[in-house]
């Protein structure tokens, strides 16, 4: 009620409807309604007028045909003041024709716009660019186009209810279809343009520059792919503003349109286009959809382009990409391969950077392939040297921040060599990177993959559950299923440890399920062993167990993975809980392999878990002094982290030997 338009509506309003109050769900649709017709107080009171009869919410429903619905007002009123139509038409009539060609013109842009393109779009043979700047100005004064003159350049807006008038004339005088030609090819030699600023200017400056021309992109490629439209020229700006939907996160829709440019292509399409439009499909797939058979089947069309054009910058993207893809399925071993491949095309560039990117992507690869030591030398390597680009082509490049993905895996790593507090404090330390950098993509793997399971590992469980939603909220609203299935599967974990199973393991599964149709194993191995242990605590052993058999039986080319001991601890904990016939001596032999299996893999956390679960059992057994001697040398291998969970839990059963 602080806003004249608000105001004017809810006066008008009382003076028809005495019962008329302005709370709830009807104040918010009184604002929408107000901000729909741009406070302009004639469109007002015709609402008004018409809410009385339809209803607030319907009215709102309504609004697209707002020249219709909008007639009537007072009796005593001028006839051009009995209808917002009317009113419109008579303002548009008293213009000189060059300023009615602007006007209609310009309605095409969805948003603001500057003078530059209005100049591109408007001027022709019969409104040189002088008209148009002079029409521009004209508008201005007369208040059918608003001004903002805050930036570096000026920008223009059409309120929306004008843009809704000018529309209307711009169909009925025959010049919308030559008109949005126009506002496609403007927007893609714009984009044409911003691609090869990205050598050049910092991702703020060109998010800053470019980020605002999203709603212009959208509706330039709606009317492009629609059947009046040109699909050539829309094929071209999808190609060229591919960095800005990768820039934004907004992964999902870039798939979209990346797939109908695609699937409209004939032979006539520019091979390098088609290289573009591959590169951004393979990226986006890997975000939305991983790992369908097409995102391997982008990233190769894209490898034999390069290599047909001996393009060295789009090698390098499609080794990141096939990379990328084989770490999902659980490859490792190809990772490695690929990784290295990386490293050593990027060696023959003067750039030191993108061979510091390869030693990341081995020391990644290493570490999913249970190389904890080997994958910490190669990620300590790359930070060591790593000096972050002011560009943001890299990022748009390779999907994440670079120097966040080394500091998310460096603390998966640190935690698995028993570095509990130092792990925590660089999952934090990518967390803010990714702030600092406004990336939500980096964002979500520095919460996702570093802040989330370092902070499950260690048990501080309020910090998990925060960082879950705000990764929750994130991935959902930059359209990314996977990341949002993910938190839902870190939440679930959550509820389960906190000992809600019904409800977390309900959660659970359905955050498995998507997770699965995706091919994600990686993240499928962590999420199967919380589930068997949710599993174990309800004390349904026998379903426990074919969980585990299932995430061992995973298409993948490495059986001793980095969750392999886990699984393994995991396993034998619900063999001895279904007390078969022999379970005793099953329960200990998984102990031992789980045992064996991290202490070969250096990851001194699930050696711990191992050690301990064997203890355990050898204390029911009255082993006691065995378990000690097991249990109390790797306890005293650690030099930090003596509050977390694992640690306690270890000192605790240490002094109960005792």
């Amino acid at each position: 009620m602080r806003y004249g338009a608000v105001q004017l509506f809810a006066a008008r309003m009382g003076a028809s409807d005495s019962h008329f109050s302005l709370d709830g769900p009807v104040a918010a649709a009184v604002v929408a309604i107000c901000r729909r017709l741009d406070g302009i107080p004639l469109a007002i009171e015709l609402a008004a007028s018409r809410a009385a009869v339809l209803g607030i919410e319907e009215l709102a429903a309504r609004l697209d045909d707002r020249f219709r619905l909008l007639t009537g007002g007072r009796r005593t009123a001028l006839p051009r003041h009995q209808t917002l139509r009317a009113t419109l038409d008579w303002s548009y009539e008293l213009l000189p024709e060059s300023e009615r060609l602007v006007l209609r013109r310009v309605a095409i842009f969805a948003g603001a716009f500057p003078l530059e393109a209005a100049i591109a779009i408007a001027a022709a043979s019969e409104l040189p660019a002088p008209d148009v700047i002079d029409g521009v100005a004209n508008l201005v004064a007369k208040s059918l186009v608003s001004a903002d003159f805050t930036g570096a350049a000026s920008q223009y807006l059409l309120l929306e209810t004008t843009r809704a008038y000018a529309r209307e004339r711009l169909t009925e005088s025959e010049e919308l279809d030559e008109t949005a030609r126009r506002h496609v090819e403007y927007h893609r030699d714009l984009f044409e343009r911003a691609e090869a600023e990205l050598e050049t200017r910092s991702a703020k400056e060109w998010l800053k520059a470019y980020g605002g021309r999203i709603d212009e992109v959208r509706a330039a490629l709606d009317w492009a792919f629609a059947p009046s439209g040109d699909a050539f020229v829309g094929v071209a700006l999808t190609a060229a503003s591919a960095p800005l939907w990768m820039h934004l996160s907004l992964l999902d829709e870039c798939r979209e349109r990346v797939e109908r440019a695609i699937s409209v292509s004939g032979p006539d399409l520019d091979p390098r286009r088609e290289m573009q439009l591959y590169e951004a499909l393979g990226r986006s797939l890997a975000q939305t959809r991983s790992p369908l058979a097409e995102t391997i089947a982008a990233w190769q069309n894209v490898l034999e382009l390069a290599e047909k054009f001996d393009d060295t910058e789009y090698r390098l993207r499609a080794l990141w990409g096939l990379y990328n893809y084989h770490l999902t399925v659980g490859n490792d071993r190809a990772c490695v391969a690929f990784a290295e491949g990386f490293r050593d095309l990027a060696a023959q560039q003067s750039d030191p950077t993108d061979r510091l990117v390869g030693h990341r992507m081995i020391g990644t690869a290493l570490h999913f392939l249970g190389n904890q030591s080997e994958a910490r030398r190669h990620i300590e390597h790359m930070l060591d040297r790593y000096v972050a680009p002011v560009q943001p082509s890299q990022i748009v490049r390779f999907e994440f921040d670079q120097r966040v993905l080394a500091q998310v895996f460096l603390s998966r790593i640190l935690w698995f060599q028993g570095f509990p507090e130092q792990a925590f404090c660089m999952a934090q330390r990518s967390v803010e990177a990714a702030r600092a950098i406004a990336h939500p993509l980096s964002l979500c793997i520095a919460l996702g993959d570093a802040a989330c399971p370092v902070g499950f590992g260690i048990g501080d469980l309020a910090s998990v559950e925060a960082n879950a939603a705000i990764l929750r909220e994130l991935s959902a609203k930059h359209g990314l299923p996977i990341w949002n299935a993910w938190a839902r599967g870190i939440n679930s974990a959550v509820l389960i440890r906190q000992g809600d199973l019904g409800t977390g393991l309900g959660l659970l599964r359905s955050a498995m399920n998507e997770i699965r149709k995706t091919g994600f194993v990686q993240r499928n191995r962590v999420l199967s062993a919380v589930m068997a242990q949710g599993l174990l605590a309800a004390g349904q052993a026998a379903e426990g167990l074919s969980i585990i058999d299932e995430a061992f039986a995973q298409p993948g080319d490495n059986k001793e993975h980095w969750y392999a001991a886990e699984l393994l601890r995991t396993k034998g904990e619900l063999l001895f809980l279904e007390g078969a016939p022999g379970a005793t001596v099953s329960a200990e032999l998984h102990f031992r392999q789980a045992l064996d299996c991290a202490h070969r893999q250096r990851s001194l956390s699930l050696e711990l878990r191992a050690a301990t679960s064997l203890a355990r059992l050898w204390q029911s057994h009255t082993r006691g002094d065995e378990a000690r001697e097991l249990l109390v040398p790797i306890y005293d291998r650690f030099t930090e982290g003596f509050d977390t969970r694992d640690l306690k839990a270890a000192k605790s059963l240490i002094d109960g030997l005792s």
